[in-house]
């Protein structure tokens, strides 16, 4: 047997293939079109087999000028064209997705001569899903706003256009921090915000008030608590969604500063990995209990505002200018008052947004080891964990009061054990 398959010729499979993957595409061509009258249509299952084994075929009769393959490509142009405007005449339709699909099975022949065969295989999938997924793009582009494409140019402009050029040399003696380091900053926490965006408005459009809360986790869990705390008074037979939806705010948030610790110092994040992915499973834990004992209430929309748009120019000027004067900060905290001073610049800084603090922390150039790094890093999330436990009880209904002082209570003693004894 391993005789006869070493001496079959590797035309021969090669034909095979472009068979049939030229047949797969016409049989998804004639699910596509069957309610179709044949004459509305180019072809489908043969006809598309046909047309993969004469570029196969013309390709192999001169692979060198590709003479006979040019030709075949022009004749094809020519019965296409032909087909095209005679459609239009009859029928007014426009459409010339399954044209180019001929031509792309067309060029099977020699690309499956040229690339490994994965890559025909990647082709061919690639054509069969985005035939098959028209519906759902339609489905899909009805959700996009007048400015998504807007949205989405700028995080292009901010991570492929504006980050390249930007020096990657330190500013100078006070200021300890290059302009490379502190847009990349800037790109890596836009991302984060903008790949929750994306989840929230295209992936979960009708999320509800415990979905709210983990993905607001990743943007913000600070502003998610103080959100997720007004709902509270609207909606006080929720108060185990909203106060489910705030803890996992902050189990989502350990998660989100242990990746960016990764992103931007690989030694802080292995000091940090233990801490904080206990403390975010910790959290999660004790949002589940909440759900499971607390009061029952629907988890109902969180509003029917617009998601907000994340990638304000004004908002990512003012995180870079927070970014490099916490690097100035944390530089002269360090050079004067030590380890201890910078311990409690955590402590203090825990009270307002810890990401431009902990993204100094992370890039700067410290004469302290990765373990004090990592150490005032859980200081200053703990600290901005015993604030929102503030906001949640000033913005909050009082039936959330005793859901979210027994939860950050829990999570800010066990945040207390790792920074003593960690």
């Amino acid at each position: 047997m391993s005789h006869i398959l070493n001496n079959i010729s590797p035309d021969f499979i090669k034909f095979l293939l472009v068979t049939m993957f030229s047949l797969i595409i016409g049989l998804e061509q004639r699910r596509q079109h069957g309610s179709e009258a044949e004459e509305k249509t180019f072809g489908t299952d043969r006809t598309f087999t046909f047309v993969g084994i004469l570029g196969f075929l013309l390709y192999v009769i001169s692979p060198g000028t590709l003479i006979p393959y040019v030709s075949g490509a022009v004749m094809l142009m020519v019965f296409l064209a032909i087909f095209y405007f005679k459609k239009i005449e009859s029928q007014k339709v426009y459409g010339i997705t399954s044209l180019i699909v001929v031509f792309i099975v067309y060029s099977l022949g020699p690309l499956i001569y040229i690339k490994p065969v994965w890559f025909s295989i990647l082709v061919v999938t690639t054509v069969l899903i985005m035939v098959e997924l028209k519906p759902k793009f339609r489905s899909l582009s009805a959700r996009f706003d007048n400015d998504e494409f807007i949205i989405l140019a700028k995080f292009l402009l901010m991570a492929g256009i504006i980050l390249p050029l930007l020096s990657n040399k330190v500013i100078s003696d006070e200021i300890p921090i290059s302009p490379y380091k502190v847009w990349l900053a800037v790109v890596v926490v836009s991302g984060i915000s903008y790949l929750s965006y994306l989840i929230q408005k295209f992936i979960f459009p009708k999320g509800g008030i415990l979905i709210t809360g983990v993905l607001g986790g990743m943007y913000s869990s600070t502003a998610t608590t103080v959100v997720l705390a007004r709902k509270s008074k609207s909606n006080d037979a929720a108060v185990n969604m909203v106060s489910a939806g705030i803890v996992s705010a902050t189990g989502v948030m350990f998660l989100r500063v242990l990746i960016l610790a990764f992103v931007f110092n690989t030694s802080v994040a292995k000091s940090l990995a233990v801490p904080l992915i206990s403390l975010s499973l910790f959290t999660f834990f004790i949002s589940w209990l909440i759900l499971k004992f607390g009061k029952k209430g629907s988890d109902e929309k969180i509003d029917d505002k617009k998601t907000k748009n994340p990638l304000e120019f004004k908002t990512a000027v003012l995180f870079a200018v927070l970014f490099v004067f916490f690097a100035v900060l944390t530089e002269f905290v360090m050079n004067n008052y030590g380890t201890k001073g910078l311990n409690v610049l955590s402590l203090i800084v825990g009270v307002t947004d810890i990401d431009p603090f902990l993204l100094s922390l992370f890039t700067g150039k410290y004469q302290i080891s990765m373990e004090a790094l990592a150490h005032a890093t859980l200081i200053a999330v703990t600290s901005n964990n015993v604030i929102k436990l503030g906001y949640g009880i000033f913005f909050g209904d009082k039936g959330i009061y005793k859901y979210l002082i027994y939860s950050f209570l829990a999570i800010i003693i066990v945040s207390a054990g790792f920074i003593m004894f960690y």
